[in-house]
């Protein structure tokens, strides 16, 4: 079992930053992927951003050159910087983790899920 904690949200004007952290524990293992996600009321999950174990990283069009994944292997967290937040950013940030390589944005292809964290950008 692997269990995921979000931290970070919060409010902030557009053009502003935020860094969004999960924390992660249980057994990973040495093949995983691990991902943002985030979700509007009334529209699909949709994948943000990847890191894998190989350290190889995928970003969605709409964050491509204003967000950032990094992970802390000595604090277990996988980190999102945001900047140049704009109002469509506004959602619920979920981190997701799945043993294996998932090269991947679909929530179809990962198993573990945190509880999320709330991001709002005002205009």
């Amino acid at each position: 079992q692997v269990q995921l904690v979000e931290s970070g949200g919060g409010s902030v004007q557009a053009g502003g930053s935020l860094r969004l952290s999960c924390a992660y524990s249980g057994y990973i293992g040495s093949r995983y992927s691990m991902a943002w996600f985030r979700q509007v009321p009334g529209k699909e999950r949709e994948g943000v951003a990847l890191r894998d174990s190989f350290r190889r990283t995928l970003y969605a069009a709409s964050v491509q050159g204003r967000f950032s994944i990094s992970q802390d292997n000595a604090k277990n967290t996988l980190d999102l910087q945001m900047n140049s937040l704009q109002s469509a950013d506004t959602a619920m940030y979920y981190c997701a983790a799945v043993l294996g390589i998932a090269w991947s944005l679909s929530k179809n292809d990962y198993k573990y899920w945190g509880q999320g964290t709330q991001v709002t950008v005002s205009s």
